[in-house]
């Protein structure tokens, strides 16, 4: 956990990225889910995103550096995951994931969960 001065930076949004991507690496899914929002758990169900890596083996997860910009009272932070893992037919698994963070900036009236890091938008797509 970083204090709450870095909680807000860069190194915030590269923390919960690469818990997220730990997590997936680890088959801990439902931990990585927890990371989404909600419009994001929204558009992934807990179940629908654990199926998304059914069958898979050998899962190696990559989030190189992102680029932070705002916008009215929020903080994206831009990145991707490049997943790599072995199929359930032995083949090998390439995928690319924009990933988008979000936190809402020290607005009045900003709840403690809004004031954190949490990942807005993942685009898992598998390759068929």
């Amino acid at each position: 956990m970083l204090p709450d001065d870095l909680e807000r930076t860069e190194a915030g949004a590269r923390n919960v990225l690469l818990l997220f991507t730990r997590a997936i690496e680890l088959r801990e899914y439902d931990q990585a889910w927890a990371m989404l929002d909600r419009n994001a758990q929204q558009k992934w169900s807990k179940a629908a995103f654990n199926a998304f890596f059914n069958g898979l083996s050998n899962i190696s997860v990559a989030a190189p550096g992102g680029e932070m910009e705002g916008a009215a009272g929020t903080t994206y932070y831009n990145s991707k995951a490049e997943i790599t893992a072995t199929g359930a037919d032995g083949r090998p698994v390439h995928v690319e994931a924009p990933l988008v963070l979000r936190r809402v900036n020290d607005v009045p009236g900003a709840t403690e969960e809004q004031l954190r890091w949490k990942i807005d938008r993942v685009d898992l797509v598998r390759p068929h």
